[in-house]
């Protein structure tokens, strides 16, 4: 009488191999992990990988860095858009009977040298900041970017003068270039101060972009679709742009908030943004004579400057956790 198939759990039959129980039961979990959608975890061959982007936003959302800096960031952008939020007086409004006072009621951080609310000033100062930091890094990263990554894709003698054209620009020590630069600008705008930091800012991001682009464009993929025929617009666009952004991206979030940090330096110094322009840099050179007689002057601007700056740095780290393939 022949072997009646024994029962499964799924309520499935599994025949007898003839090898003993040991096999016949991994056969059995054999023909179950190629009949189920993703295998165990959903990490089989029906499953849909992830691309470095969506894994990295998978990390992301699971890092409370990322997530305390970013709430930061963006109380930031949203005061510097919309101060009259939290603040609904003028910071230009100053009354020298108060010059120095402390804290009072409806004036929390006390008065200026001036008179001028502190607590304004400093809620007020963020949309110079936050401007300079972003537009400089965005024009930054569009200038480094495309002219590295063309260096870097093409190579040959664009690479070679590129390459001594950013060196020479390296060798510019950025605080004196601005003493030399901004001192004969008397525009009182904040895109003076940009495009002096767009100007020495972007060997930086070249640097890193050509050398991206450069590791990218000997990857298989790449090799493949050059012997299919593609055009190097497409290979560029399409396959090594893509795959080159991550280095570039992490370094330009960490770059902006040394922009910002930047920007309150050249103010302290005079010859970044100048009065009646509201910045932290402003505020800090102005308090800076007072710190002993009334140190809330100097306490509130330089805290926000620094929180800022940290914010910046810590989303930074947290996008370069999540982007590097090697903390993985």
């Amino acid at each position: 009488m022949p072997e009646q198939p024994q029962p499964f759990d799924d309520g499935r039959a599994i025949d007898h191999t003839g090898a003993g129980g040991a096999s016949d039961l991994a056969t059995a979990e054999g023909e179950t992990l190629e009949k189920t959608p993703g295998g165990p975890e959903g990490t089989g061959p029906d499953r849909t990988p992830r691309s470095l982007w969506s894994d990295a936003w998978h990390d992301l959302r699971r890092n409370p860095v990322f997530i305390v800096s970013g709430l930061i960031i963006v109380f930031l952008v949203v005061i510097a858009i919309w101060p009259q939020l939290i603040a609904d007086g003028n910071p230009l409004d100053c009354d020298l009977a108060k010059a120095q006072e402390g804290s009072q009621p409806g004036h929390p951080f006390g008065f200026n040298g001036q008179g001028c609310d502190v607590y304004t000033r400093t809620v007020y100062g963020a949309r110079a900041s936050v401007q300079v930091g972003l537009f400089a890094t965005l024009g930054v990263t569009l200038l480094g970017s495309v002219l590295g990554g063309l260096a870097g894709f093409y190579g040959g003698g664009w690479d070679g003068v590129l390459s001594r054209i950013t060196d020479v620009f390296f060798a510019i020590p950025v605080v004196l270039g601005g003493l030399v630069l901004l001192s004969v600008v008397s525009d009182n705008s904040v895109w003076p101060v940009i495009g002096f930091m767009v100007l020495l800012g972007w060997p930086q991001l070249s640097r890193i972009a050509r050398g991206s682009v450069i590791t990218a464009k000997q990857n298989d993929y790449v090799q493949a679709a050059r012997a299919l025929g593609a055009s190097n617009s497409r290979m560029l666009l399409r396959h090594i742009a893509p795959n080159a952004l991550a280095p570039v991206i992490v370094v330009a979030t960490i770059a902006l908030g040394t922009y910002i940090a930047l920007e309150a330096t050249l103010s302290f110094l005079g010859v970044g943004l100048k009065p009646p322009t509201v910045s932290w840099g402003i505020d800090i050179s102005s308090a800076a004579a007072y710190v002993r007689n009334a140190p809330h002057m100097l306490l509130w601007p330089s805290g926000a400057l620094a929180i800022t700056v940290l914010a910046f740095i810590m989303l930074g780290d947290a996008v370069r956790d999540a982007l590097d393939p090697k903390l993985r």
